[in-house]
Order: structure tokens, then sequence, then C-alpha cells
């Protein structure tokens, strides 16, 4: 290995903190040495790594560590890397769940990408992107004893990879197109919307998803006033590929990108914004006249679609139950002892599970839901726990309060983060007549509580599309303090959707694909076909809740039943699922591919009706059974923190 191509990789400025952490542990075998893999068993082992590390979860015990290999095997190089057995401290992580995570003989042949990340303060990580797999990223790969320059100058004695034109930092394998479209090309999004200009779609009963999720000068408002000119100046190769993966707003410019820019109708079409799927495709010839002659669509013919192999919908009637009313006040407080404490909360769980809530009493109910109350706690311990909490939020809210402009203008990150918040308040919900009009006090509510949350919560900050969580529990808290703390239990769960390196969006969506592949083996196997194995089409269901795909006060109703966690906390994969499967003979029989099926789910908004998927959703996760719960890796939101682990931070000492 010479120096020089060491150095042409990364400057030695990127390799601080390894040589804190010490000599390397590489070693290289002679020609002797050979892997252990029946299929790989001439191959020489060219570079191998120890205590390369990958985390499931944001906490520091449920890390997973193990051993790093490049093979040789003529003139083709694999990577492989293999769990430790036996670590103590992964006790909570079966077998199961190690493997799978475990990477077996991946050849560089099946790799688009490798991107090296340097954080300011902790471990050097690379993600790399598989080419065959549409796009889909691996888990980061920590190195805690350093070794990433000497990984990537190994694979550039045996295969091509070149540094992006684009981004220092990532490397493409293999390459002979042009950086910027491989780089697209990395998210499995379509090369040609780097040439389309998005036009806009509607949004059941209030403004489109894409409103809010605008670049920071404002530029998407303007196209969108202007949406029949061709995008220039705006780049979604860069804005996707290179902010999503490493930038402060990774994930919320994903979900930008992907569930606005990508989600809407495209001008090739040749249809207004507000056109529906069903009218796009009613009659070829009202096509041919909308479309101009180099933007010819095909119409798909049907096909034949291979039968659900869980019968579905007779299915669905065996374990799906009928849908109750809501819960009212009078069987409330049937809940309730003469102290004001629940009973039996699961049981109360599941009645909102099966029924949601009368409007007039969620205030009440969501302080239970979202644990803003205990469900032993008495009238009296409730009342004092309301005085406490209001002065703890009022507390935290003086820290901001009381910068001074001079302050301001030296805290780069309270003026990032602030500008974003005074931005999106006013781009949320704003058709609700709770949060329309000039100087609307909820509003600026709105824009207190999430710039208070930014000084608790100053490692997670605010993330475009928090504002969209908060709305609907402001709307029915109506009292700040409450809201705030309410928005508090509910980011415990979700807040990992905004993680800086997609952690929780990245395992929702690994889960995702494991769940269809064993509820639905045919569909699963259409996704692989046709490059969808990423999942991304559901990126905005996830992220926010669905919150963009039912009425607001369906919304409400969804979000009261997924938060009972029965019968499974992770039932929004099945309500996701639940949806595609309604869909499958569409998507299947119609032959759809990655773009046209980003269309076709974006034209779901609105025309899904709740109370059937919900009673799919459960039909499916009782199917499941055990096999979906493994399917989950552990820690995947929504679940809950551990109580006897620390949240892990890049600058974790027991690291």
């Amino acid at each position: 290995m010479h120096e020089s191509d060491i150095h042409d990789l990364s400057d030695d400025a990127d390799y601080a903190v390894a040589s804190k952490q010490g000599s390397s542990s590489m070693t290289r075998a002679d020609d002797s040495k050979r892997s252990s893999y029946s299929d790989l068993e001439d191959a020489e082992i060219v570079y191998l790594k120890d205590n390369v590390t990958i985390h499931p979860t944001q906490y520091a015990a449920e890390r997973i560590s193990g051993r790093l290999k490049l093979l040789k095997q003529g003139s083709s190089l694999f990577m492989t890397w293999m769990p430790y057995t036996g670590q103590s401290s992964n006790a909570r992580l079966s077998g199961r769940d190690k493997n799978l995570y475990t990477i077996r003989a991946l050849s560089f042949s099946d790799i688009q990408s490798i991107r090296r990340h340097t954080p300011t303060i902790g471990w050097q990580y690379v993600i790399v992107v598989s080419s065959v797999c549409a796009g889909l990223a691996f888990p980061p790969l920590y190195f805690y004893s350093g070794g990433v320059r000497e990984f990537l100058a190994t694979i550039k004695q045996h295969v091509l990879i070149v540094r992006s034109s684009e981004d220092a930092n990532l490397f493409l394998v293999n390459n002979f197109q042009d950086p910027l479209q491989k780089t697209l090309s990395s998210l499995a999004l379509p090369g040609s919307l780097a040439n389309r200009t998005p036009s806009s779609s509607s949004s059941p009963s209030y403004g489109n998803l894409e409103d809010k999720y605008t670049s920071a000068d404002g530029h998407l408002s303007s196209m969108q006033q202007n949406n029949k000119q061709r995008q220039k100046s705006h780049d979604p190769a860069r804005d996707i590929s290179i902010q999503v993966l490493e930038k402060f707003s990774l994930v919320t410019r994903f979900a930008r990108e992907t569930t606005s820019q990508l989600f809407r109708e495209s001008l090739v079409d040749g249809h207004g914004p507000n056109e529906k799927r069903r009218t796009n495709w009613a009659s070829k010839e009202h096509q041919s006249q909308e479309m101009t002659s180099n933007d010819v669509e095909i119409v798909p013919k049907k096909v034949p679609v291979p039968s659900d192999p869980l019968e579905f919908d007779k299915l669905s009637l065996v374990w799906g139950q009928p849908r109750q009313r809501p819960l009212g006040l009078q069987e409330w407080s049937t809940f309730l002892d003469s102290e004001g404490r629940i009973v039996d909360p699961n049981a109360l769980k599941k009645r909102i599970f099966y029924g949601g809530v009368e409007h007039n009493l969620r205030k009440k109910v969501w302080t239970f839901l979202l644990g803003y109350y205990s469900y032993d706690s008495t009238y009296a311990e409730r009342e004092y726990a309301v005085l406490v909490k209001k002065s703890e939020y009022e507390t935290i809210k003086n820290q901001w309060q009381s910068i001074s402009p001079e302050q301001a203008k030296r805290f780069t990150k309270f003026k990032e983060r602030k500008g974003l918040i005074d931005k999106d308040v006013v781009r949320t919900d704003r058709s609700l007549p709770f949060y329309e009009g000039d100087d609307n006090p909820n509003v600026r509510l709105m824009h207190d509580i999430l710039l208070t949350y930014s000084f608790y919560n100053f490692d997670l900050g605010y993330c475009q599309g928090m504002s969209d969580l908060l709305s609907p529990i402001l709307f029915i808290m109506k009292d700040e303090s409450e809201a705030f703390w309410c928005f508090v239990s509910l980011l415990e769960r979700l807040g990992p959707n905004f993680n800086r390196d997609q952690s929780g969006m990245h395992s929702q969506l690994f889960a995702l694909s494991k769940l269809v592949e064993l509820l639905d083996s045919p569909l699963h196997n259409y996704f692989k076909q046709n490059d969808c194995l990423n999942y991304f089409f559901c990126f905005r269901w996830i992220l926010i809740q669905f919150k963009r795909e039912f009425e607001y006060e369906k919304t409400l109703r969804l979000w009261e039943v997924l938060w009972t966690h029965y019968p499974s906390e992770h039932l929004h994969l099945y309500v996701c699922i639940a949806i595609l499967k309604r869909h499958r003979a569409e998507i299947m029989g119609e032959q759809m591919d990655f773009d046209t099926l980003l269309k076709f789910i974006n034209e779901l908004s609105g025309q899904i009706d709740l109370d059937p998927i919900l009673r799919d959703a459960e039909a499916l996760c009782v199917c499941a059974g055990e096999n979906g719960a493994a399917s989950i890796p552990p820690g995947t939101p929504p679940s809950l923190p551990i109580q006897d682990s620390s949240i892990y931070y890049q600058d974790d000492s027991l690291l």
C-alpha cells in the first residue's frame, strides 16, 4: 500500500479520532489464511478489522460489535461483517436480532457507493449503499479503533473507486456514469426528476405537505406559484443524497424531498396539480390530448396478479374485530375508581383501540395515552402535577426568552432553529379555524412550544415535520404547558424519526420490508423486481404518522388508536401493509414502477377508509404473531426507551 494512495482518499484530519484510539488493530492475512465461508473458501483476506459496530438503536447497551473483512477471490472483492457471539452487553439482543444486520459475502459489483462520516465529536463511520436492492443503505458501520482510511485504500487497490466531484466524503464504486446522476440513484429516485418541476397534489382537508417542507430561502414556494416552469437551478440530487445523509436537517430534508417533491404529480403527465389518478388513467384519448409529443405516457396493460397467500378478505373477517362507537364520558367514568385512578389500563386501551374517543373527552384521555399523567395517579396527584409541570415548562421557556439580541448574534444554533420554526409554524394547518388568520395566538403558542422543546432536548433540537406532530396535540389540549409535555412524551417514541443518521426511519422501513415479505411474499417479490424494496413510498406515512392521508378528525382517531399500542406498539407498520394489500391488485396488475408507485401512493391521500384499514391491520398483526415481532429490530420506533440504559451520544464516555 502506497502512502499516496491513502492520502488520495482522505486527509489526516479525518482520522483524528482514530489516532486517539491508538494504533490500528487491523491485520492482514498471508496467502494461507482463508475465509470460512463455503462459497468463498479460496478467498484471500485482504483486510480485517475488529470492533466495527452497528447501532440498531440510540442506546449504547444495544450496540452490536463484530468483525469486518474484505475478501479477494479471483478478480472479485467481497465484504463481510459478522457480529460477535456471547457479548454480555448485548444480552437483550437475540441471535436472530443480530442476524438481521449480518452482511454475508457482499460483492463490490453490487455496491454503488460508500459514504464516509467524520463527526466533530465521536467515531468515524461509513454507510454502504447497495446497487441491487433499490439503493438500500446498510446500517452505519462505526470504526471505534480507527481504520476507515485503510478500509477505503484497500478497496481502491482492488476495485474502481473514485471520489465524487460533488462531495469529498462520497466514494463511488465502479462508477461509469455522471457522478451527479449516480448520487441521485443511490436513493433509488427516478433520474428524470433532475429535469422535472413537480406540481402539487391535494390534501384531504388542509394544505399540501409540500407547502411546509420548503427550502430555507423559499424557492419551493415560488415554484408552486409558477408550477409550469421547468426546474433549472434546484438540484434534487444534491439536496437528497448529500444533505439527507449528513447535514443537520438530514431526516427533514429527506422528508421534504421524498414526501413533497416526489409524492407530487410530475408535469410530464400534462395534468393540473389537483387531478387524481383516476382522472389521469381513465382515458387514453384524454391523455394524448393533454400531453406533448415528447412526453407520451403509455397506460400499462393489466397483467394477472398472484393470489394473496393469506386470503386477506377472509382473514380480516376472522381476526379483525368490528369497530365500536367512540368512548364517551359516562363510560369513561367506569374506568376510574373513587380517587381517580385508572382501574384497568389495558382494558381502557383496548376499548380505545376499537372505538376511539369522543372529541369532548379527548383532552382527558390523551393525557394518559401520552404519559402526561400516570394511570395510577389520583385526582389530587394530577392537580399537583399540573402545577409542577407548568413551573418546569416556564423555567425552560425562560432560557430562550432571556437571550438578548446581542447574544443571539453569537448563538448560531439558536438562530438556525428559530428561523426554521418561524417559517414552519405559519405553514402548518392554517386552513383549520384553530390556526387560521393573521396574528393567531395559537400559532404563537405552537412557535413557543417548539422553540422551548429545542432547549429541552438540545441534542435533537427542531426538525421540519415536528410541527405536524405538535399541531393536533395543541388543538386538543388548548394549554401551552400540557401540550408541551404531551409533545415531549410523543417524541420519546417518535424522536428517532428525526435522527441525523436516519436510524429511526431506516429501522422502520427495514421492518416494513420484512413484514411484507412475511405476510405477502408475491407483493414483496414484485417490489424486489421493480426496485422498490427501500419502501420510500411509505416514508411520509411513517414520518408524520399518516397525518396527510386522512381528514383531520380521522387523523385524531388514528393517532389515539396507535397510542394504545394494542395489539402491537408497531401497529403503524401493519397499517402500511393493510393499505398496500388493499391496492395490491392495482399495483401489481398495472405493473407500477417506482416512479408510478410514488404518484399512486400520493393520490391515495383523502381516499383511504380508516375503519376497514384498522380492522385489516389488526388481522395482519394477529396473523404475523411472534414471527412478525421477530421481524422488527429491537428499539424500532415507537418503542419506549429501555429503563436501565443510557441514551447513546457520539461522545458517550462508556464507548
